[in-house]
């Protein structure tokens, strides 16, 4: 069991404006090669593992070495370092358990339920999810997958362990790789932070740091059950992936592997509440994500970051890229934060082009490890709140691939005059739309219809 350390806790992609030096995995290295071109030789490599298409991940005594050497070699198309994120301290919240009840008609028995406020009516500034499930789509619900690649998941939460994705084809504690998937006792999920003498992730992604229990809560704590609150999503399964230690300092390597492992065990939602400053011309991390929307199906949905000091200066990542937000990736679904009086919060991160819709982003009440709750605000809570939409809607219509998915979520939204020039949509998601634009025009990607 990990131990907490000092928390420090908010959204993963806030305050990246800081010059950082340029670290990278000294052992790691990204090859894409040629078409047809099989990866050198060298001595250098010391042990090699295909990703997908032409891209190899090799592990080496000496990154830029090697670099050097393969750059000169006709087969290869690109070399790439693993590159860290960049540690930041994270901003505590405060008077959490004070936040008064937001919500008036509350459709679940949860008793915190009436603080999360995304709850409320598009009318109210929330996503509409009571109104939603006043009048579901006459059809068959279907469980969907979330990977939820963070800081890691308290799958023992008294919200959250019922609705933990297990690998049921994983035999828990006994040592062996059952499923021959690569990893041992992956039963919730993997944890890439720590790897084992080969270095293979293992697979316990408990935190040590609440960020992530916090977005799973978000997406989809146990509706109902008369514990604490109701998540967004009715039938997501969350698959727990540690790939951000609590300093927020991750790597491209581990990233990509996360967002492979989640995909090829059958996640179809990804939800990336995380990010960095510089990309350092690297694409690794983009081809992956369009590796695994047009190969598995699945969408990844990326905060936006909170650079802004809004009203007064508003952070452009059209002109300041944050990574992955910034990536040209049609796979990507990237997250603007709004507040409970309808606008647009102050620290959120904006973009005409490179960014596509706002969600309730601002005190939002959710789950923390330990069986508890507290109230976060970030670009990282308006994520899996939108997550949680997109879980609902492929929960009736699980036939739509990761762009029509995301094409019902961007036509669907409610407009907000204030938001117009600040992103691609200039409006924040609704539930309750989005599953009549879905049954409009895209009926036949639905479940089976109940008589």
């Amino acid at each position: 069991m990990k131990k907490f350390g000092l928390i420090l806790i908010g959204c993963l992609t806030a305050s990246l404006s800081f010059a950082q030096a340029i670290r990278f995995e000294q052992n790691t290295l990204f090859v894409k090669l040629n078409k047809g071109s099989n990866l050198p030789e060298s001595h250098l490599i010391e042990n090699q593992k295909h990703l997908f298409g032409e891209i190899w991940e090799v592990t080496t005594s000496d990154a830029i070495l090697l670099e050097n050497e393969l750059r000169k070699n006709e087969a290869v198309a690109w070399t790439e370092k693993s590159f860290y994120a960049g540690p930041r301290d994270l901003a505590l919240p405060s008077n959490s358990k004070s936040l008064p009840d937001l919500v008036d008609d509350v459709s679940f028995n949860d008793p915190y339920a009436s603080k999360v406020w995304a709850f409320n009516d598009a009318s109210r500034n929330g996503v509409s999810v009571n109104l939603a499930y006043s009048q579901l789509p006459n059809r068959a619900a279907k469980s969907v997958v979330v990977a939820v690649v963070d800081t890691g998941v308290d799958y023992n939460h008294e919200d959250l362990k019922d609705i933990m994705w297990v690998n049921k084809k994983e035999i828990p504690g006994n040592g062996i790789d059952d499923d021959n998937n690569g990893y041992i006792d992956d039963v919730y999920g993997i944890d890439t932070i720590d790897r084992d003498a080969n270095g293979i992730p293992t697979g316990d992604p408990t935190p040590d740091h609440p960020h992530g229990t916090h977005v799973s809560g978000t997406i989809a704590a146990k509706q109902n059950n008369g514990i604490g609150i109701a998540g967004i999503a009715s039938h997501a399964e969350i698959m727990a992936i540690r790939t951000v230690p609590g300093d927020g300092d991750e790597t491209d390597k581990n990233v990509v592997e996360s967002y492979l492992y989640a995909a090829k065990m059958g996640a179809k939602l990804i939800n990336c509440s995380f990010g960095k400053a510089v990309n350092e011309g690297g694409m690794v991390v983009s081809e992956t994500i369009k590796y695994i929307g047009e190969t598995y199906g699945t969408l990844v949905v990326a905060a936006a970051g909170n650079d802004s000091f809004g009203p007064f200066s508003w952070f452009d990542i059209d002109k300041k890229p944050r990574y992955p937000a910034s990536y040209a990736n049609e796979h990507l679904l990237v997250i603007a934060a709004s507040t409970s009086n309808g606008g647009l919060a102050s620290f959120s991160n904006v973009g005409k082009v490179g960014v596509d819709v706002a969600a309730p982003g601002q005190d939002v009440f959710s789950t923390v490890p330990g069986n508890g709750y507290e109230s976060y605000s970030g670009t990282s809570m308006a994520t899996p709140t939108t997550v949680g939409v997109a879980a609902e809607i492929l929960t009736y219509f699980p036939k739509l691939n990761a762009l029509e998915l995301k094409d019902v979520i961007m036509k669907s939204v409610t407009p907000v005059s204030a938001f117009a020039g600040k992103m691609v949509t200039g409006g924040r998601i609704d539930l309750a739309a989005a599953l009549k634009y879905a049954e409009a025009n895209y009926s036949s990607r639905g479940s089976k219809i109940i008589r």
